[in-house]
């Protein structure tokens, strides 16, 4: 009886399994609130830390960056005679050396004057030569003949008079024939004289002014000469420098002026960083202070540059004072800095970057 009553009482009663998993509901409540809670805090302290960083980098001052450019020495190439161009013997991007041919005009109505004044200049010079020499023995014996001539003259118109003044003096002749003989003497005096004269002229030559007159001629027209010489050497335009083609202004058959655009050369051996920066970051600069910088074209290539100009911009307004109040006028200044070493893979208009040489915003 008693074991059938235990055996009754052990069915009745649940499995040890089972009481062990009975829990009381507050410690379950409690247990789930902590299990969410744990993400829930991690996830708070990431956005905390990250809006702590953040803070932390905005307030930090950020380096100036500067953006510049390479710039060269340009030189503009323009016609200083007109016509047309003949040929052009460069091309653009070409590279041509120091007096090599860039441009032929063609102006035949110069090269005919230039010509003529050779002809000019070759008479003046053989006038010159003539004066030089003196008269002619030639000459001078003409002239002496003529003065034999006219003294002969002379002597037959004073016979002439005499007789005619013989024979008026007794009635004998008119007086009309007494004046037509004294006229006829004095043209034969002055002829006589004037005979003389001109032979004189012939045995002493020509005189020092008429020798500096031909001179002179001559010099005139080698100046003339020279004046349209350098008006043909200009028909062919040559290289000043040595260099790159940049632009082509003119193309073979166009008709030039005088200050026409030909072609632009770049010097590819002077070039240098350009950059344009506000009056306030210039003061803590000077020339010779060195920085780098990088040339993206180059693939971020670092280049160390030494400031060597440091210039204030043109005004393109009216100048206009600082304000009393409120934020100043501020300038521009152009600092131009050269490569320490040479790089020659750098070409204008190449943009360069580099950390403002004032350090801070």
């Amino acid at each position: 009886m008693t074991a059938s009553g235990d055996g009754a009482e052990d069915h009745g009663a649940p499995p040890v399994h089972e009481r062990a998993a009975e829990v009381p509901p507050a410690k379950a409540a409690e247990r789930t609130t902590s299990a969410a809670r744990g993400p829930a805090v991690i996830v708070a302290l990431i956005v905390a830390t990250i809006v702590g960083l953040s803070l932390w980098y905005l307030v930090q001052p950020q380096p100036l960056v500067i953006q510049g450019e390479a710039a060269a020495t340009r030189i503009d190439i323009a016609a200083r005679v007109e016509g047309r161009v003949g040929r052009r013997p460069v091309s653009r991007g070409e590279n041509v050396a120091a007096e090599q041919l860039l441009v032929e005009i063609d102006n035949p109505q110069l090269l005919t004057k230039f010509k003529e004044m050779e002809a000019a200049l070759g008479v003046a010079k053989a006038e010159l030569a003539r004066v030089e020499v003196g008269t002619r023995a030639e000459v001078v014996a003409q002239r002496k003949a003529a003065v034999d001539s006219a003294h002969a003259d002379l002597v037959l118109a004073q016979k002439i008079y005499d007789r005619i003044k013989e024979l008026a003096s007794h009635g004998n002749a008119t007086l009309q024939r007494l004046d037509e003989a004294t006229n006829s003497l004095l043209v034969s005096q002055r002829a006589s004289d004037q005979a003389r004269l001109s032979y004189e002229e012939a045995v002493a030559g020509h005189t020092r002014e008429e020798r500096d007159v031909a001179r002179a001629n001559v010099e005139k027209a080698r100046a003339s000469l020279e004046t349209i010489r350098a008006q043909v050497d200009e028909l062919e335009v040559k290289a000043p420098i040595g260099g790159q083609v940049y632009q082509i202004g003119a193309e073979v058959g166009e008709y030039v002026a005088p200050g026409a655009p030909l072609l632009s050369l770049v010097d590819l051996g002077d070039v240098w960083l350009r950059f344009d920066l506000r009056e306030d970051l210039v003061a803590q600069l000077k020339v010779g202070d060195r920085f780098e910088m990088r040339a993206p074209a180059l693939g971020d290539r670092k280049i160390v540059a030494e400031i060597r100009v440091i210039a204030t911009k043109g005004e393109y307004a009216g100048w206009r004072a600082t304000r009393a109040t409120g934020d100043f006028d501020l300038r521009t200044f152009e600092v131009r800095a050269y490569p320490a070493t040479p790089v020659p893979e750098l070409r204008p208009g190449m943009s360069v970057y580099a950390q403002a040489p004032a350090g801070r915003r």
